[in-house]
């Protein structure tokens, strides 16, 4: 039907009643806030809504992939697409169709007035707290954030206290007790009892005193800007998008205050540890273009790494499949398992212990060059995850990781970042930054924030206006490169004690915590060079690159 956006529709219709095939993929783009309702929410609304009746079914679905249209009728647009001979009392089931789409369209608008109460990018978002500079870190004051999520499936018919004390443990079940009790964890924005029972479409909100992990301090380069893209060389240390314990402390979010560039489209990420080019699109066109560009393989892509030992003089190409063994955690291995990839490895030079190579990932697999480079045996010198015994004597080199089932593997990678927290459990393995803004949505990023608070090396427990009193130093002067006419204050020079706050209840301003070292902010992986039909960017080789460049990170 010419009504329809997707010629798959057809092929769908038999399998309809799978709830799978109602979950519509999410555009890159939803991690920018607002802009489309809530497929999760419409879909949990089955259980009240939806029907048994396949006219209803067929209707919803129509409903669900343009809400923009509206069937000619209920019954004329039901038997257009799914004819029934036998189909009897035509009139009433037009009648049930039209209620059923009514119903629907409650529903949308119901969603839509929760999400436009929702946290989202907006001025509000961005003001809600500031930077300061110290000891070559960004910082960022502590804020209120509210995080929000949808009941899932599962949690139906729970208690919220259950549910919170099970799914979510970034606090203790009696954190999540005296945050329901005090109002600040709610149901549909209203104050419920521990004792409440989820039920489908609720909308969950737990408003928290937030504490960012900082990132280093160099400033962001633009490379290129027009009307179309905007294209960076990413410190390492940044995240691109809100991930886990990171939010202002973002890529987006440091262009949106200090350069005014917001609402960007990510059209590629790179690892929070991996610096260099990073593209953006300012409208949807051109990053509709650029995306089935990397889609179709039209994009070559050069990086440089620095890694241990002499790496060999041919090319080496590695096509072995890696496989993601943990999503909640972002870990992969090589795998016949695993999707097909491929990198090709070129050395350009060597300074007698480490190897400076040029690699061209043909696939974008997640931790694609980093595995591959495990597997050769030539890691990456300072790779915190694939360079570590933790994979056995040999690393990992040649797929053997000491014997260990992937769940045995798993469990040593978090308990050893229990103990030197160095494991980047920091969600940019994740596709959709909306997902991650919420913490309530994904283990993975209540995972991110346990660890982080529990770990980071604490100085003393004691009260946290200590601290601040302590923070007399003047730091060195430091030159402050942002935009001009954002609306945003520029970042502090120093630490400044009235715009912080402090929350009586919250564990992480009672806590004192030593700043990461240097060498916790870098890996010596860089994305060099990127072109593509018509285009070509390339950013400046770090200092690690040079061929006798000798490492000295400050302890």
């Amino acid at each position: 039907m010419h009504l329809m956006k997707f010629g798959a529709f057809y092929r769908m219709l038999p399998s309809l009643q799978n709830q799978k095939m109602f979950k519509m993929a999410r555009h890159a783009q939803t991690q920018h806030g607002d802009a489309t309702v809530d497929e999760e929410n419409i879909i949990l609304l089955k259980n009240t809504i939806y029907p048994p009746d396949p006219c209803a079914v067929i209707c919803t679905w129509f409903y669900n992939v343009d809400s923009n249209l509206e069937p000619r009728s209920g019954h004329d647009f039901c038997t257009a697409i799914n004819p029934d001979p036998a189909v009897e009392h035509a009139g009433k089931r037009k009648a049930e169709c039209g209620v059923h789409v009514a119903t629907l369209k409650k529903a949308k608008l119901e969603t839509k007035a929760l999400k436009a109460m929702r946290p989202g990018f907006s001025d509000d978002r961005y003001n809600e707290t500031s930077y300061y500079f110290e000891n070559g870190l960004r910082k960022v004051y502590p804020y209120y954030f509210t995080f929000t999520t949808f009941t899932k499936g599962r949690w139906v018919d729970e208690k919220i206290l259950d549910v919170f004390s099970r799914e979510f443990r970034a606090h203790p079940p009696e954190q999540y007790k005296r945050s329901i009790l005090a109002g600040s964890l709610k149901v549909n924005y209203e104050q419920v009892s521990v004792d409440y029972k989820l039920k489908h479409n609720d909308l969950l909100s737990n408003t928290v005193h937030r504490h960012e992990v900082p990132v280093t301090d160099q400033s962001i380069t633009i490379v290129h800007m027009d009307e179309d893209i905007v294209v960076i060389n990413k410190p390492a240390s940044i995240p691109v998008h809100p991930c886990g314990r990171y939010r202002h402390n973002t890529i987006v979010f440091i262009l949106a205050k200090e350069f005014n560039l917001k609402n960007l489209r990510t059209i590629h990420r790179l690892d929070r540890l991996t610096s260099g080019l990073l593209l953006f699109g300012r409208t949807p066109e051109k990053a509709r273009i650029l995306e089935q560009h990397i889609r179709n393989r039209e994009v070559e892509k050069e990086y440089i790494c620095r890694v241990e030992g002499d790496f060999p003089e041919e090319v080496i190409v590695c096509d072995k499949p890696i496989e993601v063994i943990s999503y909640k955690i972002g870990v992969c291995k090589v795998s016949p398992k695993g999707k097909e990839c491929s990198t090709t490895f070129e050395k350009i030079g060597y300074n007698g212990t480490t190897s400076v190579v040029l690699c061209r990932p043909l696939t974008g697999r997640m931790h694609q060059i980093r595995v591959h480079l495990q597997y050769l045996g030539y890691p990456i010198v300072n790779d915190p995850l694939y360079n570590h015994e933790v994979f056995g004597p040999l690393k990992g080199r040649g797929g053997d990781i000491g014997g260990r089932t992937d769940e045995e593997l798993v469990n040593d990678l978090i308990h050893l970042h229990n103990a030197e927290n160095w494991l980047g459990i920091d969600g940019d393995f994740n596709g959709d930054g909306t997902n991650l803004l919420k913490v309530c949505r994904t283990s993975s990023a209540i995972l991110s924030d346990s660890i982080t608070i529990e770990n980071r090396s604490i100085i003393e427990k004691s009260d946290y206006t200590d601290h601040i009193a302590d923070q007399n130093s003047d730091p060195k002067p430091m030159k402050i490169t942002v935009g001009t006419q954002t609306g945003h204050d520029p970042p502090d020079t120093k630490f400044n004690k009235k715009k912080t706050t402090i929350d009586e209840h919250c564990y992480e301003c009672k806590v004192r915590f030593k700043d990461p070292k240097s060498k916790d902010l870098i890996m010596y992986l860089h994305a060099w060079k990127y072109s593509g039909p018509g285009w070509q960017y390339e950013t400046q080789q770090p200092d690690w690159a040079s061929t006798d460049w000798r490492e000295q990170l400050e302890e």
